[in-house]
């Protein structure tokens, strides 16, 4: 099974701060521009999001409060559940790491692809992947002062000011000016997808260079990682299940419910990573851990899974979003253009 090629450059991203970590000037250089890098991708989300189509898909609400609530609360509370595993299977950094994994927005582009590969629902998607990320933006760092501080994450109301300044005032400005920037920002997403992805590997390497240096890393053995895994294995079976059995409960037909799974059972990497890079500082780059393996992790099981639903016997009359797996053309030019 193939690994993500933005993965590889992600871990090739940590190899080199493990060898050539910045420090000194470099390393306030590689800070500011990270600083600048994060506000510059949020302020993309925010041109690139559209607020109406968004909202255009609230005649759906109960599919997207599922997928919100199978984001923001039923993650959250399996989050907080394994607190349990903590410090058996988990360091605390590790478990920050999980915890804060639990509270991110879904994913936009990828939870698209899957959900038109497996023939369900993806105007509904494409909505619901809008909506976690609007959600998110505000939800995110206020779960996170909320629960990361009750767990001595170390979670101050300055990390917040910060999360307000870095991240929600250049999205904020980027839905102001979506209206005569959008138009560009469409005609050049494959060259803006390119900034997205390099400003995102910029992030990565200033928080594992100030990892390194601080000797953070020091604290995870094989051992913890494995059982970092096989925790993140649980719960990502979790939920799959619940998403898909749950709205199998709650009267959805197939079309919707392959939505709900895709789109409820995801976690964004590009929003995750800018976001801890500013709770966490030297921290970020355990923090980010389990966000990466989750990610790859969620990639690779959710393919064989729309691959597995996309051979259903399904009739064509019941397919009610009109795009099956050979025709994803009407996945909009408006959604993100990294993996999520």
């Amino acid at each position: 099974m193939p690994i993500d090629p933005y993965i590889l450059l992600l871990l090739g991203t940590v190899g080199l701060a493990a060898l050539l970590p910045a420090r000194g000037t470099g390393a306030d250089v590689a800070s500011g521009a990270s600083t600048a890098a994060i506000a510059f991708l949020f302020f993309l989300y925010g041109a690139r999001l559209s607020t109406r189509e968004a909202l255009a898909g609230l005649k759906h609400w109960r599919l997207h409060a599922t997928v919100l609530a199978c984001t923001f609360v039923v993650f959250p509370l399996l989050g907080l559940a394994a607190r349990g595993l903590e410090p058996v299977f988990l360091t605390h950094s590790l478990y920050i790491g999980l915890l804060f994994l639990t509270l991110v927005p879904s994913t936009i582009q990828s939870s698209i692809a899957f959900t038109s590969m497996a023939r369900g629902n993806v105007p509904a998607a494409i909505c619901a992947g809008s909506f976690s990320s609007l959600v998110g933006i505000v939800v995110t760092p206020l779960l996170a002062a909320t629960l990361l501080g009750s767990t001595g994450g170390g979670f101050s109301l300055d990390s917040l000011l910060e999360i307000v300044l870095q991240l929600l005032v250049p999205f904020l400005a980027g839905q102001v000016l979506r209206r005569w920037i959008g138009a560009f920002v469409t005609r050049h997403k494959k060259v803006l997808g390119l900034v997205d992805r390099g400003s995102i590997l910029l992030v990565v390497y200033t928080a594992f260079s100030e990892g390194m240096v601080e000797g953070v890393w020091r604290q995870v053995s094989p051992a913890r990682l494995g059982g970092l895994l096989v925790v993140e294995a649980v719960l990502l079976a979790l939920m799959l299940a619940l998403t898909w059995y749950g709205g199998k409960a709650l009267g959805f037909d197939r079309e919707d419910r392959i939505t709900i799974q895709f789109a409820g059972s995801k976690k964004s990497l590009a929003a995750g990573l800018p976001m801890a890079s500013v709770l966490f500082g030297a921290q970020a780059s355990l923090a980010v851990l389990p966000l990466m393996l989750f990610h790859q992790m969620q990639l690779m099981v959710c393919a064989v899974i729309a691959k597995r639903r996309s051979q259903d016997p399904v009739a064509e009359s019941e397919v009610g979003s009109g795009v099956t797996a050979e025709d994803p053309s009407r996945i909009t030019a408006g959604t993100a253009t990294h993996s999520g």
